[in-house]
């Protein structure tokens, strides 16, 4: 399987392209609206397919590439069926597939940053999108984000995966770009095996983060699937 990871600075935001290199067929997570160009270059570069634009989550710090992507190459969306993106054409749950040739994709329903927060699973790699980050998590206090739901979506989710299972997140801010499952059980700051679920909610209840700059511009947008006047 063919991955590409970008980086949109602006945001922190990473997007990953996947491809199957026997079929073509692709898909993005993730993709920024500014970024636009530089995943249509790599898709023609590499020849590919773009078949799917999978959401972790509606993004309240970004515009989503989603609905230019689906202009210009008919690859049909998918986001969580809690979310009210009703623009999307495949809306999912826990325990759904979907395929890039013959390579499956699992959907992990991981709420807790917010309520239709999904990762994506491929035998060895998961985008956990912001329930989980390198020694961290994303915020959970606004779009009906619950420091409770998340730390069981890591718990009973993600830290039942294999422990060599590559982590790509959907932000870093120190430049890191993958970690592992095993590494964040064993050393993540907020969520490490030894940190008990009452423990990490008087965490997340006293972060005192500030307001998302861009969150007024982006949320409605992204619920059209980044579709701007």
């Amino acid at each position: 399987m063919y991955i590409k990871q970008f980086f949109e600075p602006k945001s922190c935001t990473y997007s990953y392209l996947l491809m199957c290199e026997e079929s073509k067929e692709a898909l993005i997570i993730d993709p920024v609206q500014c970024d636009l160009d530089k995943y249509i270059n790599e898709i023609k570069s590499i020849n590919a397919h773009l078949k799917y634009i999978c959401e972790t989550h509606i993004h309240a710090d970004h515009i989503t590439a989603s609905y230019l992507l689906k202009t210009l190459t008919q690859a049909k969306s998918i986001v969580h069926k809690n979310t009210e993106a009703k623009c999307a054409e495949i809306f999912i749950t826990d325990g759904d597939q979907f395929y890039l040739g013959e390579i499956s994709i699992h959907a992990l329903a991981t709420p807790g940053h917010t309520n239709a927060c999904t990762s994506y699973y491929v035998k060895g790699y998961v985008f956990t999108g912001d329930t989980l980050l390198i020694n961290g998590c994303g915020r959970t206090d606004f779009q009906e984000g619950c420091a409770e739901q998340l730390y069981e979506s890591v718990y009973n989710k993600l830290f039942t995966l294999p422990d060599d299972t590559i982590v790509y997140p959907a932000h870093d801010y120190k430049g890191k770009l993958s970690s592992n499952i095993g590494y964040e059980k064993k050393n993540n700051s907020r969520l490490a095996l030894h940190i008990k679920k009452d423990q990490f909610i008087q965490i997340m209840n006293h972060l005192d983060l500030r307001y998302p700059s861009q969150i007024d511009q982006a949320l409605p947008a992204n619920k059209l699937c980044g579709k701007t006047p």
